[in-house]
């Protein structure tokens, strides 16, 4: 029977980031390389990219960086293929990139829909066929799909006014599934975290006017904190998670149960 520490331990796989050059994906990134990963990283912005790579590497982090759009499949292939032409294989892969648009419902202009569909349902959707066609050769691998708890629940007229976000947020739970339920006997774990409110520059602006009416739905009285992600990320890519696939892990404080 293996050791806890042989359960969580990252060393020898490699793993794939999108938007982790800041935010919620730089700390998951993070998490992945002190448990051992190597990594690669890709973003849309090399301002972001380079100074998180710099970084990382300062640490002595073994990680690499690429330019990517992920919502355009001519960026998705030369994104998966630097990664194996670089470390040979793909063990992890993290969707975490995703944009945010608000605007009441009978409002919402359909180039703001699509382009929050693309980059959180349809960036997932590339990165998770792609990868995965690697993963299958080797039939091993674990997909970690960054849902948010607006996938799981609606909010009031006085809440957020953000249907596409809660629209690709809920597809992105429902992918999972299916993503989980067809490739699990070939070897490949596929599940998803749904956090709830934590600072990033996504949620910037609504905790500036709304946090303590937000904390105040929260059972545990807060919003998420730094760090709090990290164990969350290593342990569903880890062999720690062997037998969970096509699950959804909230991480929010308590706010979905009440």
């Amino acid at each position: 029977m293996p050791t806890l520490k042989e359960l969580f331990d990252l060393t020898g796989k490699v793993a794939l980031i999108t938007g982790g050059s800041r935010g919620l994906g730089q700390e998951m990134a993070e998490g992945l390389a002190e448990a051992g990963a190597t990594l690669m990283l890709v973003a849309r912005r090399e301002q972001w990219l380079t100074p998180t790579i710099d970084e990382f590497r300062a640490r002595g982090f073994r990680v690499d960086g690429m330019i990517c759009d992920v919502s355009n499949p001519d960026d998705v292939q030369p994104a998966v293929d630097k990664t194996i032409e670089t470390y040979g294989q793909i063990d992890i892969l993290v969707n975490n990139a995703g944009v945010s648009w608000g605007q009441p419902i009978e409002e919402h202009a359909l180039d703001k829909w699509d382009m929050v569909l693309k980059i959180n349902l349809t960036g997932a959707f590339l990165f998770s066929q792609r990868v995965g066609r690697e993963m299958l050769k080797r039939r091993s691998g674990s997909i970690i799909n960054v849902a948010s708890i607006a996938g799981l629940k609606g909010s009031m007229e006085d809440g957020q006014h953000i249907v596409s976000y809660v629209a690709a947020k809920g597809g992105l739970i429902a992918m999972t599934r299916e993503f989980a339920a067809k490739w699990a006997r070939r070897g490949i774990r596929v599940n998803a975290i749904a956090p709830g409110f934590f600072p990033s520059r996504l949620t910037e602006k609504v905790l500036a006017q709304a946090q303590t009416q937000i904390e105040a739905g929260v059972p545990i009285g807060r919003v998420g904190a730094a760090g709090e992600l990290k164990g969350v990320a290593v342990f569903l890519a880890s062999a720690a998670s062997s037998y969970i696939t096509g699950q959804t892990i909230v991480v929010d404080g308590g706010s979905t149960i009440t």
